[in-house]
């Protein structure tokens, strides 16, 4: 494709964003929310609004941060043109004027990566409380459960007192597994695999154990169709099910299932959630083309700001 015309492309992307920025909130309202269990940075386990306007929001965290989205949606339009202008670029990381794919594929890996890390900032000292740069299991366990663990006939007859009975040794498998010298002791970056495991290669078998003890609802040690199903959608009105449920259910049979056995065991898990060949910042830039694609009348927006910069 000619330069001029992928520049077109990405520029209404980034027209698009500038709309969303200044969108108001009830744009991004759904009543069926799907769940999704793919994988992706910045995410718990993966979830993103599908098919909906909601798709908007996330297309507007994942290129500015969650924080950042935030003050966006303080900022007057003026305002929002003038810093969305700026980190324009800095995307165009060589100076040349352009802003290429790969670019903005390695700003929206910036954004993802600066988030989970001052995430991990954000929290480290309400964990560290002897201050030693390191957070010990114990330490994590009584910030965390220590009310709960101190004052049990409390939570005995609550939901609470399942979750936290369940949740009290899947932390401390989490954190064993993160906790790489064995020393019952996390530093920054343990904690950071700790907390976001989805990001390092070693907590991939965490993540897909999680994932299997979260919707194998009868203990079997697989998930068969309905649980799958019913992990991404409550059936709690009368009446068929939407479209895309039984498109999913499709799904499960024919690329979910790879044995045919009707369910899923801890490496059709694997395969599905953390697939090998998907790579989240690649797939959100090509979706922000596309959704420019779809919605050209954001160029007249897109030109208001960005006069002089070029796409490709």
């Amino acid at each position: 494709m000619a330069r001029g015309g992928r520049g077109r492309h990405l520029g209404l992307a980034l027209g698009l964003l500038l709309a969303l920025l200044l969108a108001p909130p009830a744009l991004w309202a759904k009543p069926t929310v799907r769940k999704e269990r793919v994988v992706r940075p910045d995410s718990d386990l993966g979830e993103r609004p599908a098919e909906d306007n909601q798709s908007f929001q996330y297309d507007h965290e994942a290129f500015l941060g969650k924080e950042d989205s935030k003050t966006f949606d303080q900022l007057t339009s003026e305002e929002s043109k003038e810093r969305l202008g700026k980190i324009v670029d800095r995307i165009d990381s060589d100076g040349d004027g352009f802003v290429t794919t790969e670019e903005l594929k390695t700003w929206i890996k910036r954004v993802q990566k600066r988030y989970i890390y001052d995430n991990v900032a954000k929290v480290w000292k309400d964990y560290d409380r002897d201050k030693d740069d390191k957070i010990s299991w114990e330490e994590y366990k009584q910030a965390t459960y220590g009310y709960y663990l101190g004052n049990p006939t409390e939570f005995q007859d609550t939901s609470d007192h399942h979750t936290f009975k369940k949740m009290l040794p899947r932390d401390e498998r989490r954190f064993k597994a993160a906790d790489l010298d064995s020393d019952q002791t996390a530093t920054r970056e343990e904690f950071t695999a700790f907390l976001h495991p989805e990001e390092f290669e070693h907590m991939k078998e965490i993540v897909v154990l999680e994932t299997l003890e979260d919707i194998d609802k009868n203990g079997d040690g697989f998930v068969d169709q309905d649980e799958y199903i019913a992990d991404m959608f409550s059936h709690e009105e009368s009446g068929p099910e939407p479209d895309w449920v039984l498109s999913e259910r499709e799904q499960f049979n024919e690329f979910r299932d790879l044995n045919k056995d009707g369910k899923l065991d801890k490496d059709e898990i694997r395969h599905w959630i953390l697939p090998q060949d998907y790579d989240h910042a690649q797939a959100e830039a090509r979706h922000l083309v596309y959704e420019s694609d779809k919605n050209k009348v954001f160029l007249s927006v897109l030109e208001l700001f960005l006069e002089g910069r070029q796409f490709t």
